[in-house]
């Protein structure tokens, strides 16, 4: 038999409220599927949703350890199913965008020497010199991202060098505020990982480099030249460059997995290790997209990706190196008000039905008679707006629509902003683009006709509900294999085309999204009150 068709890739999702072990064969079909969740599984760590949020309620961190001790339970559990850890070719895996690991100056050592006769978490217990790591959800560093942008520039040339503004979670923030708030301990650091390459550095025992794309999201890579920005890191903290080791490109194999894993799992020695990425990037390559395509993921909040063939600076949105493609880019923008909005307007309109809400959105005409509704039920990131917002075909606001117009108001104009803010960072709609719809509203067809009529493109679904940890696997064949990542994904199974534009529709929408677009500036620039109804 041939030994490529008993090979196995593993893909290990590092997410804020579990770690999932996703594994392919060489067909690409999945054969395992293992999971930790950290307030179930780990309730001594008395997380909520993973996380613990601090009493002034925008500090947000989580146990380093808590992750170590969940690795554990996650090869554990693997090991006592008999999962055949000794046929795993290559591994790779994802961590949650953002989040920071601080190792105290002498764990290398610990990590380089781990006994196989014990577990991770009794080894590296005290291996981090900031105990508890701040996290993506954290928003405590709007002083220290605003003292970035001063000190490069200003925002734009931020955006420019790094492919975003200052944002509070970026990790180049919330490393500045460690290096003033608690001098000692970062003084104490050898090596500060993010939470993908802490993850792959448990695998090889010894610290694993940062990948480009998942550094992207720090506001510390130039992204043009694919190295440190000089200027960003002497403004973050001192001697920086050498806490955070050389970047390197996504597909790089960056190890062997270690000996503890070998002689506690029956890994094969031969097992590579490549570079781990963000959870985002990760879930990219999870879609299996093709350059052009628009993946749009529906869940609490809206994520809108895109493969670009080149990148420019905007304050809105994000711009990461491309993880199946170093010499490309990929944009991110990510909206709060996404099913949860769509989920009050179902109830407050549909008599909580979403059959009711899909009849609604059937009966009504393309562009709404002109009608415009604009909801933020909490917090906008682009604009930042928050309320409720309802104007008639002049542009006249109003207090309220009938049921049926607000149902098909709340779809369009979180589509038409979808797009807005898509294109604004650099992607456009051509003859061969797909939009790829993923999480839960990519159920609805109603909603995704809505989608295509708006993008002017097909949309097609395909059920994946690990991509993160699938793109993991993914991304580990294609380390190992070194092809194009085309060939790697052959066999993934090919998306559905579920909706195509509506004649007529791209003309309304055109239209219509200008009329958006102003409405929206005015509401950011606040001629209209901020809290709105």
């Amino acid at each position: 038999m041939d030994a490529r068709s008993e090979r196995l890739f593993l893909g290990l999702d590092f997410s804020t409220q579990q770690i999932k072990a996703v594994a392919i064969n060489d067909a690409l079909k999945i054969v395992n599927e293992t999971a930790v969740k950290f307030d179930t599984d780990l309730p001594e760590y008395k997380t909520q949703g993973g996380v613990h949020i601090h009493d002034d309620q925008v500090t947000v961190t989580a146990p380093t350890i808590m992750w170590v001790k969940a690795f554990d339970l996650l090869l554990d559990k693997m090991k006592k199913d008999g999962f055949p850890f000794d046929k795993v070719a290559g591994v790779s895996g994802a961590g949650q965008q953002h989040g920071s690991v601080y190792w105290r100056s002498g764990s290398a050592q610990i990590l380089r020497n781990l006994s196989e006769k014990t577990t991770l978490h009794q080894q590296l217990q005290n291996c981090f010199s900031v105990p508890d790591s701040p996290i993506w959800m954290d928003a405590s560093t709007t002083k220290n991202c605003r003292e970035l942008e001063e000190k490069v520039g200003r925002p734009l040339r931020l955006a420019e060098i790094t492919g975003s503004r200052g944002f509070e979670r970026y990790t180049g923030n919330q490393i500045m505020k460690i290096s003033q708030t608690r001098p000692s301990e970062y003084k104490d650091t050898e090596r500060i990982s993010l939470v993908s390459s802490f993850a792959a550095s448990l695998l090889i025992g010894d610290y694993a480099p940062i990948d480009l794309s998942d550094g992207s999201g720090m506001n510390l890579l130039d992204i043009t030249t694919k190295k440190w920005s000089p200027e960003c890191l002497e403004a973050c903290g001192e001697d920086l460059s050498s806490k955070l080791g050389e970047p390197v490109p996504s597909k790089q194999i960056v190890g062997n997995v270690s000996q503890f894993l070998i002689g506690r799992y029956n890994f094969s020695p031969n097992c590579k290790v490549i570079a781990f990425t963000g959870d985002n990037p990760a879930s990219l390559a999870g879609v299996a997209p093709k350059l052009g395509d628009a993946i749009i993921s529906l869940g609490s909040s809206d994520t809108v990706f895109s493969w670009l063939p080149r990148q420019n600076a905007e304050l809105e949105g994000h711009i990461f190196v491309n993880p199946i493609d170093c010499d490309t880019y990929m944009s991110l923008v990510c909206f709060k008000n996404g099913s949860l909005t769509r989920e009050r307007i179902k109830d407050d309109c549909a008599e909580g039905s979403w059959e009711k809400f899909s009849e609604y959105l059937t009966k009504t005409p393309t562009g709404n008679n002109g009608n415009i509704g604009i909801y933020f039920d909490v917090m906008e990131i682009q604009p930042l707006v928050q309320g409720i917002f309802r104007f008639d075909s002049a542009d006249q606001k109003v207090s309220s629509f009938p049921p049926e117009v607000e149902v098909r108001a709340v779809i369009e104009s979180q589509m038409m902003a979808r797009k807005l803010y898509m294109e604004l960072r650099g992607m456009h709609i051509g003859p061969d683009t797909r939009i790829l719809a993923t999480g839960g509203a990519s159920l609805n067809r109603a909603i995704l006709q809505v989608i295509s009529d708006v993008f002017g493109a097909p949309v097609f679904v395909s059920d994946i509900p690990n991509s993160a940890a699938l793109g993991s696997c993914y991304r580990a064949k294609h380390g190992l294999e070194g092809c194009d990542f085309s060939d790697v994904v052959l066999n993934h199974p090919q998306p559905e085309c579920v909706a195509r534009p509506t004649e007529g529709a791209s003309q309304v929408y055109k239209e219509l999204g200008i009329r958006y677009r102003k409405l929206e500036q005015a509401l950011g620039s606040q001629q209209y009150l901020i809290h709105g109804q």
